[in-house]
């Protein structure tokens, strides 16, 4: 009796699949503790808790150059004054006196009754003492950085959610954060399967293959800031593959496999989820990487693990990690969900073959601004991901002509914190 098997999932549904489905294993209570972390260790970490700012930034006027301080007024008869004090960064001058100005350093704070900053190439002297000469019209608050003029007191700088890149942890350093309150990271077990696996420095048999996929996930989950547990390489065994994976379900928020997960007889993590857990879908139209599976392990205390196997080729297994784990740890990790921008841009290709699925090119920049795509698009070819910095997404049954406009994502928009939010 043949086989009755389902339509493939369209992309956008899985999406909203496991958009629904991580959201829920988090309101469960399935993950996300919390941790208190040195805010010079936070790099890569998703603040728990919206940063709230105990000063103002910067603390007081200060000056935006190295210069000369004064009063405006005190030029309307003269465009030469006295100097009357040095202050000079992480000093506080006296109030100027009337007539006078003030040698004044970058980031120095103003002395009290100035209210403009010249800079110095725009004054000349014959005597480091003064007088002081100012050579073009000066104007009531220029170069001066107010008091609070970044960020006020009670502000919120940083925002639950967000990933600290290293320019939010300056803001939190300014604002005198010694100690920040983040998600704990997610922990993901990486599993490879197939019997003719070897690693890397080990005799090659015939017939036998070097396990790409293990360094190639590894990688990928550690881009994210998960922690990667390095679970090792199953046999294509039921047995062997059902412990491995109830083992593995006990130690960590996410399974992720690669191989095994297609319809062949030695393909068995299908039927060894389905025995410690359930599945919730397989099978997509995409190109490359319609073998995904998404679905659950079971635990002995009742909870769940979540696991998604993806397929064995390489570049099936690199492309179905960027479009459908990434999005999954985000949210183990306290961001929102969220998905990759494409950008519009002109394509420096033909590819005159549509496929009825949503197809994945491994393309890159040129450079003219162009994207240009790598020549071998096979789901096999390694070669083409590490040649690429983005990826064409073709929309099912679509062909490209040199010139035309395309959507291309670049490869950072999913192994650095820069998505763009979508609603729930």
């Amino acid at each position: 009796m043949a086989t009755a098997f389902k339509p493939l999932m369209p992309l956008d549904e899985a999406w909203s699949t496991l958009q629904a489905a991580v959201l829920q294993h988090v309101q469960q209570g399935a993950a996300l503790a919390r941790e208190s972390v040195d805010s010079i260790e936070a790099l890569g970490r998703v603040l728990a808790e919206p940063l709230v700012s105990r000063v103002d930034v910067p603390p007081l006027d200060n000056s935006a150059m190295d210069g000369y301080a004064l009063r405006v007024a005190d030029l309307s008869s003269s465009q030469a004054l006295p100097m009357g004090q040095r202050v000079a960064a992480g000093q506080v001058g006296e109030p100027l006196a009337p007539g006078h100005c003030a040698r004044i350093f970058t980031g120095a704070p103003v002395p009290e009754g100035a209210d403009a900053v010249v800079m110095q190439e725009h004054t000349e002297t014959s005597d480091p003492a003064g007088p002081i000469r100012f050579l073009h019209e000066v104007r009531a608050g220029q170069n001066i950085r107010r008091r609070g003029e970044d960020i006020a007191c009670g502000q919120t700088v940083l925002s639950s959610g967000l990933r600290l890149s290293p320019a939010a942890l300056g803001v939190a350093a300014s604002v005198g954060a010694q100690r920040l309150s983040v998600f704990a990271r997610p922990r993901v077990g990486v599993l490879t399967t197939g019997s003719e696996l070897v690693m890397p420095g080990e005799p090659l048999p015939p017939g036998a293959i070097y396990n790409s996929n293990r360094h190639t996930l590894r990688g990928l989950v550690q881009s994210t800031g998960a922690l990667a547990g390095d679970l090792g390489v199953v046999p294509d065994d039921l047995d062997a593959t059902r412990a491995a994976l109830r083992e593995a379900a006990a130690h960590h928020d996410l399974i992720i496999t690669s191989g095994g997960v297609s319809v062949g007889e030695e393909d068995h993590l299908r039927a060894a989820v389905q025995a410690e857990g359930g599945l919730a879908f397989w099978a997509l139209a995409i190109k490359p990487g319609k073998p995904f599976v998404f679905g659950w392990l079971a635990r002995p205390d009742g909870s769940r693990c979540l696991y998604m196997g993806l397929p064995g080729n390489p570049v099936a297994s690199f492309v179905t990690f960027l479009l459908l784990v990434r999005p999954v740890l985000g949210v183990l990790s306290g961001e929102p969900w969220a998905l990759p921008t494409a950008l519009r841009l002109q394509a420096d290709f033909d590819w005159p073959k549509a496929d009825k699925r949503r197809e994945f090119l491994r393309a890159r920049l040129n450079a003219q601004g162009r994207v240009e795509i790598f020549p071998h698009q096979g789901s096999g070819v390694l070669t083409s991901a590490a040649w690429s910095d983005g990826l064409v997404d073709l929309a099912p049954g679509q062909t490209v002509e040199r010139g035309q406009t395309v959507a291309f994502v670049p490869l950072s928009q999913w192994l650095q914190p820069s998505f763009t939010v979508c609603q729930a």
